[in-house]
């Protein structure tokens, strides 16, 4: 691994935001609310239906999709989670990591005391 991409990930913060997208409210709301439950999460935001395109299994595909974005300290927990909730045969979860640098401390500690993880 190259040492710039080592220091890089050094200089990351263990808060993630995972990116997902799905089919309807009602079913982002319950798995929100089922991360928020087991602690998984600090936060979700839901935003409104927008119109999805892409290509699957060959076929251009338009649909409606809702995005969820959540806030972590337990990334690995987290998507294998959102996976086994989501009703689709291969959901779009993507993870960033939070840069400590230009992010609210207060807000990452938050997130790790939500979370059941505390910064030493």
């Amino acid at each position: 691994m190259p040492r710039a991409y080592k220091a890089k990930q050094a200089a990351m913060s263990d808060v993630s935001l995972i990116y997902t997208t799905w089919p309807e409210a009602d079913s982002a709301r319950q798995a929100a609310d089922t991360l928020l439950a087991e602690r998984l999460i600090a936060c979700a935001n839901l935003l409104p239906a927008g119109t999805s395109l892409y290509r699957w299994k060959g076929e251009m595909q338009s649909e409606e999709e809702w995005v969820m974005i959540l806030k972590t300290s337990r990334a690995a927990d987290c998507c294998k989670r959102v996976k086994s909730l989501h009703p689709y045969e291969e959901p779009a979860i993507l993870e960033w990591l939070v840069e400590p640098e230009g992010s609210s401390a207060g807000f990452l500690e938050w997130v790790r005391s939500e979370t059941g993880l505390r910064q030493a």
